[in-house]
């Protein structure tokens, strides 16, 4: 035996070749197919060896196969087009935000995120809300958004999945090779690679920052595994929600404290702070540990400022998925930090108490207590969201808690078929890719001949079916089984049945099995001879989650009986390869969560612009998407005490929709074997959902409802030396101190409220009266509370501002309001008072409110 050496050969890229290599280090590629055709054009080989990493691929490709090209006019032709488009794009000033805000282009938005989904070659994803993150980041440079990305690097990023062949899930971790990645150094003015550091719990913890390009904007990314730290501190950032408590709050400390350090050491100045979901929450802490601690004001000084300026996303409507820590670990991690924020420790923990449950520490509840605009990702989940924080204001009736919605989307470029898009670019013109979130652009669907979409739509069929067919022999494989076993599976799949998609984060809610709740009625539909219909599942389970590797047993075990096998696919590894194929090749895509538990649920909005139909619980974004004509619902909006009683009821409901709707309607072919109706829903589902289930539209709507109010509400109360800052504080203050002095009556000194009866239409005077102490009464809203009259609640409720009258020789105030309904009905009224202040984001905030007793 004798010792080797290594010897690391980079390719020499050709002059002409240079700029591919700029494009590498840039995302953009991975949203533009003519730049993927490129790399892949060169040595298709490699490029797929290499999992399709540009980076990589120039590290290691022949100058042979690059010399070729150099002779190849017509490539050398497109590369001089791909590398144009590039430069223009990254130039463009005329963009969507600069046309539209001109004169906040100096601002900054900084966005915080636990996990970015942006391509597979870096895999700091695990599911929905990391490519939720990621397709947000690329909408904002496409927007042309001031915008600013922080979060951390997990050298060994989430999981690969393998599935055993018992049909258990088996996890194993691989490190990242950082020289072969799209990323780079994040350098200080001085040409340094910057480095932040964080001491906690007696001991100072570094971290390297590196910088990922996407179009016009930057992720910057801390990574903890530097010599000055300890074995076990380097391994700190290791793997994304991988680890005990203890990794998970030390990760939270250095995404939301050590971000803020991050942006400090770039010199970068945001106005405005995004938190995408609760983990990065510390955020808020550190901004006012800053505030106090330079500028010399006080903690509810400083926190009026960070409210301003911060936006929080829920995405969880399950309770136990927020992040929650032990108060004795606060004591350890946070022990030195509340005295400089002016806090005692009482205080300090008061800021992320859940009053139900208070021996943890919740980093939704810090969030919501620190941001002064809060959403959820959906209608539904804002409401559901609503109903789980609702002791966070406690007497604040839940549709007036201050967490609206704003629904999710999905980067439209990312998740399209080339050959989809380059039938849009015909029909809709070459620059509809400009206006996705109109509506209007999507108009011209109706004139793509249904013969030509259905053709592209079996080609992008069969190329699913080679790739899945292709992952299934490298599964079986690898599981060691025989080769007969492997030849089998170029039977498997039909390309002419029906082929449903199920691919998702496997927690047990999404409920991936329930079609298999009544195995003989489903083996009946999937082996019908002259309509088949077959189905694909992909997705992983939490390594720590017991149930939800028992949903992957069961449905590999069923795959395999006889009436199943080559019908029910599972594919091992879910990841954005396999993703991208599902959502551009299946059928039809199914989705059926426990209601009300998915927050948005954007994989069924990755299939509307494919042409693909949805057929989903009605949970999350599909509530406001379905509209009868454009895809299929599984159950209806019953809510439900028995989850055996629920799962029985949405399970009859898949298979009484596929017999009777879905499978008549695919196989309903005209004399050119053409499903006329089914393209016609096709087209249906392209219309209405594509353009508004966008993240263009999400984050024009972010930038309209949270981004600018925020960026105003900043500067307004940084001012002047924080003098509105100065001022909210006092007011809240002293109205929290004398709020103990408000009553309400009905009518002088009494409680009890008048009935009253009166014709549709006609106004009913009515009166209220208050004792305000020493509070002003216009720093009060009196208000008459509204609504249905249901089982002695009020329910659909509004509110009006009654008018003062004046006040009375006893030193109450009179109140009226004449209230007019215009349908029959019963109905009820009582009064309250909330805090009135003009600057105030949501007077809710305050936890100030009075009623009629």
């Amino acid at each position: 035996m004798y010792l080797v050496g290594k010897i690391n050969v980079i390719s020499a890229l050709p002059e002409e070749f240079k700029r591919l290599n700029d494009i590498a280090y840039n995302l953009w590629w991975s949203w533009n197919p003519e730049a993927i055709d490129l790399y892949r054009e060169i040595d298709l080989d490699l490029w797929k060896k290499l999992n399709r990493n540009p980076v990589r691929f120039l590290q290691e490709v022949s100058q042979k196969k690059l010399q070729s090209k150099l002779n190849d006019a017509d490539f050398m032709k497109r590369l001089e087009n791909v590398v144009n488009t590039f430069d223009n794009y990254m130039s463009e000033k005329n963009t969507w935000f600069n046309k539209t805000y001109p004169q906040n282009t100096d601002k900054m938005i900084a966005y915080f995120s636990a996990e970015y989904g942006l391509n597979e070659v870096l895999p700091i994803y695990s599911g929905g809300l990391g490519v939720l993150s990621g397709d947000h980041c690329k909408a904002a440079s496409d927007l042309g958004l001031p915008f600013t990305a922080i979060g951390l690097f997990y050298k060994q990023g989430y999981f690969s999945q393998r599935i055993n062949s018992d049909g258990w899930q088996q996890t194993c971790f691989n490190d990242l090779n950082v020289s072969q990645l799209p990323i780079l150094p994040a350098l200080n003015q001085n040409g340094e690679q910057v480095q932040i550091s964080i001491t906690f719990a007696g001991r100072t913890v570094y971290a390297q920052v590196w910088k990922v390009q996407i179009g016009r904007i930057n992720l910057y990314l801390m990574d903890t595994d530097v010599p000055q730290n300890s074995n076990n501190d380097r391994s700190l950032t290791a793997r994304l929600y991988g680890g005990d408590q203890e990794t998970r709050i030390q990760q939270e400390i250095f995404l939301g404290i050590g971000g803020i350090r991050v942006l400090d050491a770039l010199g970068i100045n945001a106005t405005v702070y995004h938190m995408n979901e609760g983990h990065s929450a510390f955020m808020g802490l550190e901004l006012i540990r800053k505030l106090v601690n330079e500028k010399h004001i006080s903690f509810s000084e400083a926190k009026k400022i960070v409210e301003n300026s911060s936006i929080f996303t829920t995405h969880t409507p399950v309770p136990a998925g927020n992040d929650v820590f032990p108060l004795y670990m606060m004591d350890k991690y946070f022990g030195d930090f509340w005295g400089q924020l002016g806090l005692s420790r009482y205080d300090f923990l008061e800021l992320g108490l859940k009053k139900s449950e208070d021996q943890n520490f919740n980093m939704t509840v810090l969030a919501l207590t620190l941001a002064g605009r809060k959403n959820g990702v959906s209608e539904l989940h804002g409401a559901v969201s609503r109903d789980i924080f609702s002791d966070v204001w406690p007497g604040v009736p839940k549709n007036d808690i201050p967490i609206t919605h704003v629904t999710n989307g999905i980067h439209t470029l990312t998740w399209i078929s080339p050959k989809i898009k380059a039938l849009y670019d015909k029909y809709l013109g070459s620059d509809w890719t400009s206006k996705i979130y109109e509506s209007s652009t999507f108009e011209g669907i109706d004139n793509i001949p249904d013969e030509e979409l259905w053709e592209i739509h079996k080609e992008l069929k069969l190329k699913l079916i080679n790739f899945v067919r292709a992952k299934l022999k490298q599964q079986k494989l690898a599981n060691g089984e025989s080769m007969e076993a492997v030849r089998q599976v170029d039977n498997f799949l039909d390309p002419n049945a029906l082929t449903i998609g199920f691919a998702r984060r496997f927690a047990t809610y999404k409920r991936a099995n329930l079609i298999f709740r009544n195995l003989a009625r489903i083996q009946k539909i999937l082996n019908n001879p002259e309509k088949p219909m077959q189905i694909i599942f992909a997705g992983k389970a939490h390594p720590a989650d017991g149930p939800a590797h028992d949903v992957i047993k069961n449905i590999n075990d069923i795959a395999k009986q006889e009436g199943f096998y080559g019908k029910v696919i599972l594919l091992e590894n879910y990841n954005m390869t396999v993703a991208r194929n599902l959502v551009q090749g299946v059928d039809v895509w199914m989705n059926n969560p426990r209601r009300p538990l998915e927050a948005s649920g954007t994989s069924g909005q990755k299939v509307c612009i494919n042409g693909i139909i949805n057929f989903s619980i009605l949970d999350g974004w599909w509530c406001e998407g379905y509209d009868g004509e454009n895809g299929w619902v599984i159950g209806d909006e019953t809510e439900f005490d028995n989850e055996y009683s629920q799962d029985n009821i949405d399970s009859e409901s898949i298979y009484d929709t596929l017999e009777s709707k879905i499978v008549p309607l695919f196989y309903n072919v005209n004399e050119k074997g053409i499903p006329t109706e089914w393209v016609r829903m096709m087209k249906n589902s392209i219309k209405s959902l594509t353009w508004n289930y966008s993240t263009d539209r999400m984050v024009k709507e972010y930038t309209e409802r949270m981004y600018l109010p925020a960026i105003n509400g900043t500067e307004m109360v940084c001012a002047d030396n924080y003098s509105l800052a100065k001022q909210l504080s006092a007011f809240e203050q002293h109205m929290k101190a004398n709020w103990h002095q408000v009553q309400l009556f009905s009518e002088k000194f009494m409680n009890n409220l008048k009935d009253y009866k009166s014709d549709s239409g006609h106004e009913i005077h009515l009166t209220a009266y208050a004792k305000l102490g020493i509070i002003d009464p216009s720093d009060v809203m009196v208000e008459v509370y509204y609504g249905s009259l249901c089982n002695g609640m009020i329910i659909n409720a509004q509110s009006i501002e009654m008018k003062l009258d004046g006040k009375t020789e006893d030193g109450s105030y009179k109140y009226s309001l004449d209230l007019k309904i215009e349908d029959g009905g019963e109905y009820a009224y009582t009064f309250r008072a909330t805090p009135k202040n003009p600057n105030l984001i949501n007077r809710f905030d305050t936890g100030l409110i009075r009623w009629v007793e």
